[in-house]
């Protein structure tokens, strides 16, 4: 059984036709690259993994289950589409706190170690809206593998990184990997994609191939 597994998905808003009968297959434990300009339908198409979109017509199974029907949103999943939102007032670590309390879970611990991991513990008491486009995404990445989530969804994860900061990252999604965590990955640099994907797919025009 596929960690994920998408059939012939069709996405329309309004007349545009953004998701062609789209169809996927990702084994767990490796990371699936998707290619592709902007408006090509990644970011759509990752929504729709996720289940904050829905599709007009064909399925998606994560780890077997019906996405909109057996399951809402699939758990225990990590999530980076566009750019991360934050409360701008608060610092990193209560930015992390906020979204932990939903869960009741990590613990403290867990969570001053992973800003460790990003390199943001030295940053944690920062508010956030001083933080660099990079730190922040740092910050968004640290919020998607806090809960040790064993999918990890990555739209251009690495924007607004600095050439250590994508090394960095690069060094963390292989670790994960090995860990045994499925990513699927976006990325406009060949060069993530050429280091990383197991497995890489062209998106264009709302088709994959």
């Amino acid at each position: 059984m596929y960690e994920i597994e998408i059939k012939d998905l069709c996405k329309s808003f309004r007349k545009e036709k953004v998701l062609k009968n789209v169809s996927l297959s990702i084994e767990k434990s490796t990371i699936c690259g998707i290619v592709g300009r902007n408006g090509s339908g990644k970011t759509v198409l990752f929504k729709c993994i996720c289940g904050f979109l829905r599709p007009d017509s064909g399925e998606i199974r994560v780890r077997g289950k019906l996405v909109g029907k057996e399951v809402e949103v699939p758990e225990n999943m990590g999530i980076i589409i566009e750019q991360p939102v934050f409360v701008r007032h608060y610092s990193g670590f209560p930015n992390m706190q906020l979204l932990a309390q939903l869960n009741a879970k990590p613990s403290r611990h867990r969570m001053e170690e992973i800003l460790e991991l990003v390199g943001l513990l030295e940053q944690k008491d920062k508010k956030v809206g001083k933080y660099s486009m990079g730190m922040r995404q740092r910050l968004g990445i640290s919020q998607a593998i806090m809960e040790e989530q064993d999918i990890l969804v990555l739209d251009e994860p690495m924007n607004g990184l600095d050439n250590q900061g994508v090394e960095e990252m690069r060094r963390l999604l292989l670790e994960l990997r090995r860990k045994g965590v499925t990513i699927l990955l976006a990325s406009h640099n060949q060069e993530d994609i050429r280091q990383l994907c197991d497995s890489v797919h062209e998106m264009d025009a709302g088709v994959l191939r």
